[in-house]
C-alpha cells in the first residue's frame, strides 16, 4: 500500500512515494521526484510561480502513478506557512501568490495594533507577531474586492487537484487570523482589521479525505487516488513524525526556517509567551505546537547562491568540513531584520559583527562557522524562554528536517543547549505527512 507525500519548501519541493510494509509494520521513503523553488519578482511583488509548481506536482504524479498505479491510494500536500492564492468568481487564480519576504507587509503590524492592541490580539489569535504573518499581508492585499475564495498553499494544490475549497487546520493556525481557543476563523480580528471574512473557507483537519483527483487531471496524470488533507503546515508533519511519549522533549524543524517549540495539550497564553513572542500552532492530532520562528538555514541557502553567483560550486558536506577547520567565534542575532532578504548575506552578517566589534569572517569556512554557532546560541536563549512558559524541563531536542544531517550544527546545538540532541528524520515532513495519511486509512494507531 502506498501514498503519494508532496513536499513544497520555500527553497525546493519533492513528491515521495511512502510505502507501508504491514508484515514489519514499517514504512518506506522513496523520493519520485526533487525541484528547485524560489521567489520571483512578478508584477512588482515577490512571487511564487504556482503554474510552474503544480507543473512540477503534476511530474511527481505522473512518475508515481507510472511506477505504482492502484498500488497508491492517497495524496497529501504540504507546504510553508502564511501565504496564500485568491480565487476569483469564476474560481481562476487572480494572481501568483506573493511570497511572505516581499516587503509589502512594512508598517503593517504597526498599523493593526492601533486598531487591535497587541496584548488583546493575543489573546484571540495566541501567534507569533511577524510582519509575514497572512493577517499582515491581507492589511496590504490590492485583490481583495475581486477575491471570493482565499486557499493557503496547501488548500491552493488541493483545490487544483480535486476542485475542492478547504482550510486545513494546521496551515490556517499560522495565520494570526484563527482563534487559537476555538479553532473556527475569529469574528474580532476580521472587523477590527477591516478584513473580509467571507473569504475563509471551512476548516477541516488533518485526515479528512478531500475527494478523488478531477477527471481530467487524472487522464493527464495516468491515475487516480484520494487526497488527503494531512498537516498540511509542513512543520506540523515534521513534528508528526517524531515518536516520544515523554513530555521533556522540544524539537527544532530545521529547513529554511528552524522552527523550535514543544507540544502543549493546551494553548499557552500567558504574558510572559507574549512577551517572549511565541506561537500556538496546530499539531496533526489537534494538540498545540508552542514554538518560535527563527531564521534558519536561509543563512546558508543565501551565502551559497551568492557564492555560485560569482562563480564558485559549494558543496554542502565539504561547507560543513570547511567550518569545523575555522577557529572563528563570533556570532550574531540571526533574527535582526537585515537577515530577511538582503542584497548579498556576506556583506549583511560582516556588517552587523563590524557594529559589534566582532572578529569577521574571511573563509566560507569561517562564514558557515559564524552561522552554525549564532544559530546554536538562538536555539538555546529560545530553550530557556520555553522552559519558562510551560514550566517544564528540557532534556531531549530532536531536530528534523535537511539541518538534522549537519552534524557541526548538531553539536554545536548540543553544547550551547545542555540538552541531548536527538537527529531524526532527514524527510521528516515527508514521513509525518504519509503517517496522517496511514490513519486515514485506519492503518495505523
Amino acid at each position: 500500500m502506498r501514498f503519494i507525500a508532496a513536499d513544497f519548501g520555500a527553497g525546493s519541493g519533492r513528491v515521495i512515494v511512502g510505502t507501508w510494509f504491514a508484515a514489519s509494520k514499517t514504512i518506506g521513503l522513496e523520493e519520485i521526484h526533487r525541484f528547485g523553488n524560489e521567489q520571483k519578482m512578478m508584477d512588482g511583488h515577490l512571487r511564487w510561480d504556482f503554474e510552474a509548481l503544480f507543473n512540477e506536482l503534476k511530474t511527481g504524479l505522473k512518475k508515481a502513478f507510472a511506477k505504482y498505479g492502484d498500488e497508491i491510494k492517497s495524496i497529501g500536500i504540504d507546504t510553508w506557512g502564511v501565504d496564500y492564492g485568491l480565487l476569483n468568481k469564476e474560481g481562476r487564480l487572480i494572481a501568483n501568490p506573493i511570497c511572505y519576504r516581499d516587503d509589502r507587509t512594512k508598517g503593517m503590524m504597526d498599523a493593526a495594533f492601533q486598531k487591535l492592541p497587541k496584548e488583546e490580539f493575543f489573546q484571540h489569535a495566541a501567534n507569533q507577531f511577524m510582519e509575514i504573518n497572512t493577517a499582515f499581508q491581507l492589511m496590504s492585499e490590492t485583490d481583495l474586492q475581486r477575491a471570493e475564495r482565499l486557499l493557503f498553499m496547501p488548500d491552493l494544490f488541493n483545490y487544483f487537484l480535486t476542485g475542492k475549497c478547504y482550510n486545513e487546520f494546521t496551515i490556517a493556525s499560522t495565520s494570526q487570523l484563527l482563534n487559537t481557543k476555538t479553532h473556527q476563523w475569529d469574528d474580532v480580528i476580521f472587523e477590527k482589521l477591516n478584513l473580509p471574512k467571507r473569504l475563509m473557507q471551512e476548516i477541516i483537519y488533518p485526515g479528512t479525505v478531500i475527494g478523488e483527483l478531477t477527471a481530467e487531471l487524472a487522464a493527464e496524470v495516468g491515475g487516480n487516488a484520494k487526497v488527503v488533507a494531512i498537516g498540511s503546515h509542513d512543520t506540523a508533519s515534521a513534528v508528526a513524525s517524531i515518536k516520544d511519549d515523554g513530555s521533556d522533549w522540544a524539537f527544532i524543524s530545521s529547513g529554511t526556517w528552524s522552527l523550535m517549540g514543544t507540544p502543549s495539550k493546551e494553548p499557552i497564553i500567558s504574558k510572559e509567551a507574549l512577551e517572549s513572542d511565541f506561537t500556538n500552532e496546530g499539531m496533526t492530532d489537534g494538540r498545540i505546537r508552542f514554538l518560535k520562528n527563527i531564521t534558519g538555514l536561509w543563512l546558508i541557502q543565501q551565502l551559497v547562491k551568492e557564492w555560485e553567483q560569482e562563480g564558485y560550486r559549494c558543496n554542502y558536506s565539504e561547507l560543513v568540513k570547511e567550518a569545523e577547520l575555522s577557529s572563528l567565534d563570533s556570532s550574531f542575532d540571526v533574527d535582526d531584520a537585515r537577515f530577511m532578504n538582503p542584497e548579498k548575506m556576506s556583506e549583511a552578517i560582516v556588517s552587523y559583527l563590524k557594529e559589534e566589534n566582532q572578529e569577521l569572517p574571511i573563509t566560507k569556512g569561517d562564514f558557515m562557522r559564524c552561522v552554525c554557532i549564532s544559530l546554536a546560541k538562538k536555539y538555546a536563549e529560545v530553550k530557556t524562554q520555553m522552559e519558562r512558559c510551560t514550566n517544564k524541563k528540557i532534556n531531549k531536542i530532536y531536530i528534523v528536517g535537511g539541518g538534522s544531517k549537519n552534524q557541526l550544527l548538531n553539536r554545536l546545538a548540543a553544547e550551547y543547549t545542555g540538552c541531548e540532541v536527538i537527529r531524526g528524520e532527514v524527510e521528516a515532513t515527508a514521513m509525518g505527512n504519509v503517517l496522517v495519511q496511514l490513519k486515514s486509512e485506519n492503518l495505523k494507531n
